[in-house]
């Protein structure tokens, strides 16, 4: 017992001594993969589906010891396709996950036009959202409003009318005034414009694990929020409650100044860190031309 655990930690000493900077950055890289897999794969179906797999192999390898051929034959059989089983069975998590990847190297909202103009518009995007649904709290008439960031949302898009209108608390009065419609839906706001009304969301993923006193509007805003970045307001027409979702979330019994606060900090301020940063890269990379210049001029 002792040569082995002696020859057990002279095997790792050594291949400790033989790693390179390269190895070290590329087992960091993997545990940080495996954790961001965990992390992503956690609380969802794929766990529930990794822990049969892994269950499914264990039954494979003790019937492989054991003796038992046509069992073995079969699991062994089973096991081969499997990865396109995983594919099809992960296919919305592996979804969310390369959506994630894809964001990865963005700020934060997917802009082309990321200036003060932008800042300005959301700023008069957030201040008609809670303005209108202070007032269709008041009224308890429905309304859903998604706030579109990194992931472009042009499926659901197509589903509605376009609008490209500028916020205001009279325009989502009269989208979601219940005679009207374009009230049956949502409105998907890009760049601080109104692009589109009577818009269908996605439904949740999780969907028999929502609360049941939940309904329609409230499940798509879970299912929107679920299947993008987005920020989706709801505000139910039974009983007026506002409700915010987002990473598939739901924040419910908001008052005015709360909404207020989470879509600022959220959507207006972010963009503002994102317009502070690339100011901040123009003057860096303007005083190192200026220091290039100079050091050919003195040359």
């Amino acid at each position: 017992m002792l040569y082995f655990l002696y020859d057990f930690g002279n095997s790792i000493w050594n291949v400790i001594k033989s790693m390179t900077a390269i190895d070290i950055i590329d087992i960091i890289l993997i545990t940080f993969l495996v954790y961001k897999g965990i992390k992503l794969i956690r609380e969802t179906r794929a766990g529930q589906l990794i822990r049969g797999i892994l269950l499914f192999i264990a039954i494979y390898m003790v019937s492989k010891e054991i003796g038992f051929k046509v069992l073995t034959f079969l699991l062994k059989n089973t096991l081969d396709i499997g990865l396109l089983a995983v594919l099809i069975m992960f296919q919305p998590e592996l979804r969310r996950m390369l959506e994630k990847v894809g964001r990865a190297n963005v700020s934060f909202i997917g802009f082309a036009d990321k200036s003060d103009e932008i800042v300005e518009k959301w700023s008069i995007a957030v201040n008609a959202i809670c303005e209108s649904c202070e007032e269709l709290s008041l009224t308890t008439t429905g309304a859903l409003f998604v706030i579109e960031r990194q992931t472009r949302l042009g499926e659901q898009i197509d589903t509605g009318t376009k609008i490209n209108a500028e916020p205001s608390k009279e325009l989502f009065g009269n989208i979601f005034y219940p005679k009207t419609p374009l009230h049956d839906g949502a409105v998907i706001i890009r760049d601080g414009v109104v692009l589109a009304a009577a818009c269908y969301l996605p439904k949740p993923q999780k969907e028999e694990l929502i609360n049941k006193q939940l309904g329609s509007r409230h499940r798509a805003a879970i299912g929107m929020s679920e299947n993008s970045d987005a920020i989706v307001v709801a505000v139910s027409e039974e009983t007026g409650i506002i409700s915010v979702a987002e990473n598939g979330e739901l924040r419910r019994g908001l008052t005015i100044d709360e909404l207020r606060s989470i879509l600022n900090s959220k959507v207006v301020s972010k963009q503002k860190d994102i317009v502070n940063r690339k100011k901040n890269r123009e003057n860096r990379l303007k005083s190192l031309k200026k220091a290039v210049r100079r050091r050919g001029k003195t040359k």
